[in-house]
């Protein structure tokens, strides 16, 4: 995988269609099986919602190029299986990884109580990189996985958003997040169409209620419960 140097990426450099002019990062996305990975990343490359869930066997990988104020990246996005029956494949999956996206389903209690298994071997394997965990499927008006009990990104350090691969709401804030820490760029920012139109649109009431939800959370007391510790 080429591995260019993070420094060369320079303001309103030349948008190259060359994967090998521009810095490559390994991502790996993983979570229970179900939870939303593929249709996630297969919105950026085909904006098509899946429907009906089908298994990743193994793992898929996507290669996705984001343009931006410094010049476009690829993330080659390893979406990994989420069946227990795989587990002793996934360690050769996350080698080399340079960051991760760990979701979770907030209409499944389970997938957020599963968290510290991912958890523990995304780390083992990779040690220190950049993760992102996301809360899937906000679109839904009664979710099981309430804001308030989202605790674990600020157990590990990780960083949280809510997202929506349905309707494409936050798509494109995880992505982000991760090229300017992998890049060292705190100023960057996608520059053109990153993500095909959805067919499904999120009620604005719903993200206003979701968003004053997660802001109450940033600022509460992290519950001593054990749910999602390791």
């Amino acid at each position: 995988m080429n591995q260019s140097p993070v420094n060369q990426l320079q303001p309103n450099q030349e948008q190259n269609t060359n994967n090998h002019q521009c810095p490559v990062f390994k991502i790996i996305v993983v979570g229970d099986g179900a939870v939303g990975k593929t249709t996630f990343v297969k919105r950026h490359l085909t904006g098509e919602f899946e429907k009906k869930y089908a298994a990743t066997v193994g793992a898929e990988v996507y290669p996705m190029k984001f343009f931006t104020n410094y010049g476009p990246i690829v993330f080659e996005v390893w979406d990994t299986a989420g069946q227990e029956k795989l587990a002793g494949l996934r360690d050769a999956y996350y080698v080399a990884a340079q960051g991760a996206i760990l979701m979770f389903d907030v209409t499944n209690r389970t997938s957020y109580k599963n968290l510290p298994s991912w958890y523990r071997d995304v780390v083992r394997v990779c040690n220190k990189i950049p993760i992102v965990l996301l809360g899937n499927k906000v679109d839904v008006f009664e979710r099981v996985v309430k804001a308030k009990s989202v605790n674990f990104h600020r157990r590990h350090s990780c960083q949280y958003y809510e997202v929506s691969a349905k309707t494409n709401y936050n798509f494109e804030r995880p992505f982000l997040w991760l090229a300017r820490r992998l890049t060292g760029q705190v100023a960057l920012e996608f520059v053109g169409e990153y993500a095909h139109k959805p067919e499904f649109v999120m009620n604005p009431s719903l993200i206003a209620k979701n968003e004053a939800e997660l802001a109450a959370a940033a600022n509460a007391q992290i519950e001593d419960d054990g749910e999602d510790e390791l």
